[in-house]
């Protein structure tokens, strides 16, 4: 990382850390189930990221969609909205999330024709003030890349996630910069892998260092064996986490985050270390 670089700081998941707080989660609408069920919790969630460093906030619309929550997708939508921007800090940013419509780890089931609903979510999300949109989770890159076209489309920055899924078997890193180059080419201004664990998260990263945006990484908690989210206990899987965001900043990643199975303790590492490590470093002048 270069003295001139910073770490924008995301924040962590919804989904899992609601699991992990009582809340139910169950299909098809997953996280936004809690947009009914415990609003209150969503917002503690986005307010406790906030308070562990996070500076970039998501909305928990990855499942408000017609397919999902069928008529009543956008007051659930513009709800989300709503409680991330009002539990985080005035100046921080809030992410519209816009993930595949199928399963995310299942990219033969992308429809055909993805746009309208692509376009919906991105228009609405746009209404209602977000700062930035993020197509998110996209393992199948045509759909991740008409949804950046309808992103982009608003006006508003747009960056886009791949996933290679737990595995790191359904994109290679090669598919990851071939996929991510189209996107930059739409507009996209930052790309990044997320959702792969994160054991196997490096050569992806690395694979997106030549596409002259800002790229980075916001990894899952991987098996359980690998001690860095599920049941492991926060403070020893955040520093285990951190070890391995401190190799991605080393093959020049500005943006982390982190994805399911972790939690804000996680991103509370992230945001110490980097925090030090830019008070340490020698002022220009």
């Amino acid at each position: 990382m270069s003295a001139s670089s910073a770490i924008t700081l995301l924040d962590g998941p919804l989904g899992t850390e609601l699991a992990a707080r009582g809340v139910s989660t169950s299909l098809p609408l997953w996280s936004a189930a809690a947009l009914d069920s415990a609003p209150e919790v969503v917002a503690a969630i986005h307010a406790d990221y906030a308070a562990a460093g996070a500076r970039v906030h998501t909305t928990n619309t990855f499942r408000t969609r017609p397919r999902d929550a069928g008529e009543r997708w956008e007051l659930l939508a513009r709800r989300a909205v709503r409680l991330a921007r009002d539990s985080v800090p005035a100046g921080h940013r809030v992410a519209g999330s816009i993930a595949p419509l199928a399963d995310c780890y299942r990219p033969d089931l992308s429809p055909t024709d993805s746009r309208p609903e692509h376009r919906d979510l991105a228009r609405l999300l746009a209404e209602e003030g977000v700062d930035l949109l993020l197509c998110e989770t996209f393992a199948h890159v045509p759909e991740a890349l008409v949804a950046v076209e309808e992103a982009v489309a608003t006006g508003l920055p747009t960056w886009v996630s791949f996933t290679a899924g737990p595995d790191a078997d359904l994109l290679t890193p090669a598919r990851l910069a071939a996929g991510a180059r189209e996107a930059v080419a739409l507009g996209a201004a930052a790309v990044l892998i997320n959702c792969t664990s994160a054991t196997r998260t490096l050569p992806y990263v690395r694979a997106l260092a030549e596409l002259g945006v800002p790229f980075g990484a916001y990894a899952n908690a991987g098996a359980p064996d690998d001690a860095i989210g599920w049941r492991t206990s926060p403070e020893p899987g955040a520093e285990a986490y951190l070890e391995l965001a401190r190799a991605w900043v080393d093959a020049g990643a500005t943006i982390l985050g982190a994805c399911c199975g972790t939690g804000p303790a996680h991103i509370r590492a992230l945001a110490q270390y980097f925090s030090r490590r830019a008070a340490s470093r020698p002022r220009d002048g």
